[in-house]
């Protein structure tokens, strides 16, 4: 029997105090309207109804990312991901794209690190015909060979772009740096010669081994009925099996760098530096993750960038762009610091950065800051929730994360729960002046100050 579960929570967590926001928190997506379902198979139905719009979307995820794959393949979960709407058993290339776009809908699928995602919409009378091509490509796809060859000719073809790019290279060094012999270490997209080596037939079994209904997650946001969704997901979904799919993959811990670790990328013919510095940050769910977001937001986002913004671009006149990001997910992943300058600024761009990363720990910020950011946060929720995709993907969040599908209606709470002692204690915490990763891209440095 399908399992119907309404109003699951997150028991850990902030509590937070009363928020006062000036919209109705009982109007976010929460326990009363979004249905749980779990199929006997193990996949996570969530629904919402929306009558507002005559659309529907679809969201979610299933366990077939990048850690499933060795280093010396890498680039293989995204070149199965991208393979599977290339042809089915019932469909060619052509003949999904053409009954995809004929009746004006979207589809795509694509593999991250943890997990392949995918995504689509169409007009709710569409909602049959969008989830059956959905299952059609996750289930039946037949990986022609012209088009494996195609796709690969493709993902050499940007390969050789990013090896020019100098705000690509330097991202992807600085996670070699801060994860060594870790598989956020490894470019997703692979490396040419690991694209080069992946054989159709090592597509073909990652395929059968890694796709399956344990972990997958379906959200369903639209112009039609709960039990609606759950009946379409339950026909073309009900009945997968394998047996052969293996539980979720554990991450290898990771292990704090030893000193700053640094490396240069020279790439001939290029005018600017783009440089790339910072930590290992914290997991989506974890207490604290809130207040990383909040104490990475006054640091480098808010505004002009907040605080980097405000010293290195403005009032050093350094960067064509410095902003800081918290990338939290199902790992703890990177809080990092980003800047592009003039190859002669490099060293004194750094240093600034070094310099605000070490007030940001050893300062509070400022009671404005704090208020300023709050309503930041609190006031950008709702406008992410105008539409069926953001609403979805929030749903998706919800679950895959474990944050409770309350968590929208507890979010201003969470928020106005934040002090200024908690901010530093997060940035504290994950960020550390002497032992980081930085990585610079771009031309020979004259390092003139």
């Amino acid at each position: 029997m399908m399992k119907i579960i309404k109003g699951k929570q997150r028991k850990k967590g902030n509590k937070g105090k009363a928020a006062s926001p000036s919209f109705n928190i009982s109007s976010f997506p929460g326990p009363d309207d979004i249905t749980r379902v779990e199929l006997p198979n193990g996949i996570v139905v969530l629904a919402r109804e929306n009558f507002n719009s005559p659309a529907v979307v679809i969201d979610g995820s299933l366990q077939a990312g990048a850690l499933y794959e060795s280093r010396e393949k890498a680039g293989l979960a995204r070149f199965v991901a991208s393979s599977l709407m290339r042809g089915t058993k019932k469909h060619s290339f052509e003949q999904i794209y053409e009954q995809v776009e004929s009746v004006g809908a979207r589809l795509s699928i694509g593999a991250g690190t943890h997990t392949t995602g995918f995504s689509g919409k169409g007009l709710a009378e569409d909602s049959d015909f969008l989830l059956s091509m959905l299952a059609e490509s996750l289930r039946q796809p037949t990986f022609p060979l012209d088009q494996v060859e195609r796709l690969r000719g493709e993902f050499l073809t940007g390969l050789a772009i990013r090896a020019h790019d100098t705000g690509a290279m330097a991202s992807m060094a600085f996670d070699e740096l801060l994860y060594p012999n870790h598989p956020y270490g490894v470019a997703d997209d692979g490396y040419p010669e690991t694209v080069s080596s992946i054989t159709r037939d090592e597509l073909v079994n990652f395929h059968a081994k890694h796709y399956g209904p344990r972990g997958m997650i379906l959200v369903i946001v639209g112009a039609v009925k709960t039990s609606e969704a759950v009946a379409l997901a339950q026909k073309h979904f009900g009945d997968w099996k394998n047996d052969r799919q293996p539980a979720r993959a554990v991450l290898s811990p990771t292990s704090s760098l030893s000193g700053i670790q640094r490396t240069n990328i020279i790439i001939a013919g290029k005018t600017q530096c783009d440089i790339v510095l910072g930590c290992i940050g914290p997991k989506r769910n974890d207490d604290d993750y809130l207040n990383a977001r909040m104490a990475n937001n006054i640091f480098g986002v808010f505004g002009m960038y907040g605080r980097l913004g405000d010293i290195v671009r403005e009032k050093h006149g350094l960067a064509y762009y410095a902003y800081s990001q918290v990338t939290g997910g199902l790992g703890p992943g990177p809080w990092q610091m980003a800047a592009g300058v003039n190859p002669k600024n490099v060293e004194l761009a750094i240093n600034l950065i070094h310099k605000e990363m070490e007030r940001l720990i050893k300062t509070k910020v400022t009671a404005d800051e704090l208020a300023e950011n709050k309503s930041n946060f609190v006031g950008r929720m709702p406008l992410s929730l105008e539409t069926n995709e953001g609403v979805a993907g929030q749903i998706e969040s919800m679950e895959l994360y474990d944050l409770g599908l309350d968590y929208l209606q507890r979010y201003p709470a969470l928020i106005s729960a934040i002090t200024r002692d908690s901010v530093q204690a997060a940035a504290a915490k994950y960020l550390d002046p002497k032992r980081y990763a930085v990585a610079v891209a771009g031309p020979e440095m004259t390092n003139e100050k």
